[in-house]
């Protein structure tokens, strides 16, 4: 039995290469609409994180004969919609951090499964655990920002 369709490297992080491409737009939108100076920085600084992600996946698929997936997810699209509608009802950066700190569990998760899964091709892996930090940096800073906006409302 032959499940290799699944396992290759360019689909393995097309996956992950939308996701955080998601996470960039969303963060991308999310500094133009905050008024706080300091969100704006943050969330702009996490977008290049997610842009340097983005290209490096990207790069490893087209090393392993693949097209780099171009586009976000369509979780990604209802996100945004979501973040849209939550933004304009009550504490529009709490609005947004959450939504920020949910998207960052998703690329996290999605991380850590290619990384578990036994399937996983060697470059793929080598891709995945090499930006697992910046990755989980992002959700930890994010977690840390929701929880310390919680605390103080």
């Amino acid at each position: 039995m032959n499940h290799s369709s699944k396992h290759t490297t360019p689909h393995t992080l097309n996956d992950l290469i939308a996701i955080a491409r998601d996470g960039k737009s969303f963060y991308e939108e999310a500094a133009q609409k905050v008024d706080s100076a300091e969100l704006k920085t943050l969330f702009n600084r996490i977008a290049g994180i997610k842009a340097h992600v983005v290209a490096e996946l990207s790069a490893v698929v087209q090393a392993a004969g693949g097209e780099p997936e171009d586009s976000g997810t369509l979780v990604g699209a209802m996100q945004k919609f979501y973040g849209k509608v939550r933004a304009t009802l009550g504490d529009k950066e709490f609005g947004y951090i959450a939504e920020l700190e949910e998207s960052e569990d998703r690329l996290n998760n999605a991380f850590k499964q290619v990384i578990q899964d036994p399937g996983t091709p060697e470059a793929a892996r080598a891709a995945v655990t090499r930006l697992l930090p910046e990755v989980r940096s992002c959700h930890d800073v994010m977690r840390e920002r929701k929880l310390a906006m919680k605390r103080a409302a």
